[in-house]
């Protein structure tokens, strides 16, 4: 029931299936990938830090979870300029450069961890799938499990994307997708910044 619940969560579309198509189009399967590995490390430690109680701390602390929200509607409003800008490019880089695979990780991460609504996820469901006295043990299986179903569904995504690649990556389709994800992605860091995380 928990890889479900995850599950569906993954495959939910936002920020994170925006970057992951965008990264696995502008420049391959492997920086896709790098993206969802930095997604997959955002969820573990989202994982880790409700079980820990840390992450009910700051769900509960208006203060600490408006300055989350607030950074990570920035962060998405950045990554949407960032795609609109490369459209003003007279021949867009295909293969991406100026993108190197830590620079998709740490997008992943960025966007995954400034997302307080992941906090508020972990922390409603997490303790409901624990022992009342939870060791370790417990708590590594299930942000295992949460690591392992998210690393799968955006590798797939990645591969996917990254396979139609040559078709995507003409100047025109180019330029459409980049406006399409920077719209997405300020959109919804707008949308972070104007509604509550709970």
């Amino acid at each position: 029931m928990f890889a479900g619940v995850v599950t569906l969560g993954a495959m939910s579309p936002g920020p994170d299936f925006a970057l992951v198509v965008r990264h696995s189009v502008v420049s391959g399967r492997a920086h896709g990938m790098a993206a969802a590995a930095g997604i997959a490390a955002g969820v573990f430690a989202w994982a880790a830090a409700a079980a820990s109680g840390i992450a009910a701390l700051i769900a509960w602390a208006p203060g600490v979870l408006t300055a989350v929200k607030l950074l990570g509607a920035a962060y998405l409003v950045y990554l949407g300029v960032q795609a609109w800008r490369s459209t003003a490019q007279a021949q867009p880089d295909p293969v991406g450069r100026a993108t190197g695979l830590p620079a998709a990780f740490r997008d992943g991460l960025l966007t995954n961890v400034l997302n307080p609504k992941a906090a508020v996820f972990f922390v409603a469901l997490l303790p409901q799938f624990l022992p009342a006295r939870p060791g370790v043990l417990d708590t590594m299986a299930l942000s295992g499990i949460a690591v392992a179903i998210t690393v799968a569904w955006f590798i797939a995504v990645a591969a996917l994307f990254a396979s139609l690649r040559r078709l995507l990556t003409r100047t025109t389709v180019r330029r459409l997708i980049d406006r399409a994800t920077g719209t997405v992605l300020i959109a919804l860091g707008i949308r972070l910044a104007a509604t509550s995380a709970r």
